[in-house]
């Protein structure tokens, strides 16, 4: 039996970052909904209108916490765990 590993793409972009953190919010939300209660409809019905006013403010409250956290660089690449200072 053969297996194959795959490499995560590590130069993911923060638009493909926040596209995958809200499908994820989504599918919880409404997994929670079906198994949990109604009322857990109001994640999905979050996560959209913050895509929603996102898209047309330019105002996305994860990219400030990333970048604040120094996982976002100025290009807009993502580095897990933050960026590695080298000392000179």
């Amino acid at each position: 039996m053969r297996i194959c590993a795959y490499i995560v793409n590590t130069n993911m972009k923060i638009e493909a970052l926040i596209r995958l953190m809200a499908g994820s919010l989504v599918l919880l939300g409404v997994a929670l909904t079906c198994f949990v209660s109604p009322w857990w409809l109001l994640l999905p019905t979050f996560v959209g209108a913050n895509l929603a006013q996102s898209a047309l403010t330019g105002f996305c409250p994860p990219s400030l916490i990333l970048a604040k956290l120094g996982w976002l660089g100025d290009d807009g690449v993502i580095h897990w765990g933050g960026r590695k200072e080298t000392h000179r």
